[in-house]
């Protein structure tokens, strides 16, 4: 009987080198962000105390959340230049509710929601049905509901309701406005990544026509995407609107800007299809950092839109440099 042996190869296993070019690409955001960090602990002693912190923390809670319902439009290849009038809309429309209209603090606010819901649902039909890019159909919404805000307060801010005084308020230690940050990014996410709807944008922002071609009601995803923006947007106000304890005529004037450059920052595409809740909270945090500590070092706010306006353009030439290379 014959025995075969086994020669033990000497071939050794090769050890995969780490690919740096792909974890900047993944995760490039919150490398900066950690660089930011440390960079800001060595410039200045009062970064790393708990209230700085904790204001970091209120302050992102309103970019965040209008950054949310951004990333869903632009994951769906659209964009939404009217969030941060909605914003402000949504916290108006709510306190005229309750000082003008007599509707009682609960009713106020969730009128306040149905507004940003209503402007975003007109925002995705004139999209999708209208036929209207939705760079012109949300700019003719900027300038509408900013428009309707100053009508209705006369150009003088107006008191809110208690139940949106207390968004702006605390659970014990813990400020209401990080809260509301997390529950919503956790319903952000879930709809992103755990829902028929989630996988639907990826699939209509890589590719609308391919998309409807499979059957997906496409027109209808648009309108749901944007409403779910207004809703979100409308949410960011009413925070905004119980930190301030009153409804401002010039609320969140430029935030739109903010939201998009953290959804770009936090690795989304302009182009559609690409982009995460994770991202975009990193992004929205990035941006705060850097407010926060050209503050504290005391550099004018004319530096700093300089500074935010060249972060933003970082950011795009980021997103054009990863589809490039992703079509290469």
């Amino acid at each position: 009987m014959s025995t075969t042996t086994t020669t033990p190869s000497t071939e050794t296993p090769t050890r995969r080198s780490f690919d740096y070019k792909t974890f900047l690409a993944n995760n490039g955001a919150l490398v900066g962000l950690v660089v930011l960090c440390i960079a800001l602990v060595i410039a200045t002693p009062d970064f790393l105390t708990g209230q700085n912190l904790l204001n970091i923390g209120i302050q992102v809670s309103t970019v965040a959340v209008l950054a949310f319902g951004m990333t869903f439009v632009i994951v769906a290849g659209g964009i939404d230049l009217s969030v941060g009038a909605v914003a402000a809309l949504s916290a108006m429309a709510s306190g005229w509710f309750f000082v003008s209209a007599g509707l009682p603090g609960w009713m106020a606010l969730i009128a306040g929601l149905v507004v940003g819901l209503a402007a975003g649902v007109i925002n995705g039909a004139a999209n999708a049905y209208g036929k209207l890019p939705s760079f012109i159909a949300t700019l003719a919404m900027l300038s509408v509901a900013r428009g309707l805000t100053l009508v209705i307060s006369d150009g003088r801010p107006i008191k809110t309701a208690p139940e949106v005084s207390f968004l702006g308020g605390n659970i014990g230690p813990v400020p209401m406005p990080i809260v509301i940050l997390v529950l919503a990014a956790v319903v952000a996410s879930f709809i992103l990544n755990r829902t028929v709807l989630g996988r639907s944008m990826y699939a209509v922002g890589g590719n609308a026509e391919a998309a409807r071609l499979s059957g997906l009601p496409v027109k209808r995803i648009i309108v749901t995407v944007f409403a779910l923006a207004g809703l979100f947007a409308a949410l960011a106000g009413l925070l905004l609107a119980g930190r301030l304890d009153s409804a401002q005529p010039q609320a969140a004037a430029g935030y739109e800007l903010d939201a998009i450059a953290a959804v770009v920052i936090g690795g989304a595409s302009l182009s559609g299809g690409l982009g995460k809740i994770s991202g975009t909270f990193i992004g929205a945090l990035v941006l705060v950092v850097i407010r926060n500590g050209l503050n504290l070092l005391n550099v004018s706010s004319f530096w700093q839109q300089v500074v935010i306006g060249l972060v933003i353009a970082l950011a795009v030439g980021a997103d054009v440099l990863r589809r490039k290379t992703r079509n290469s």
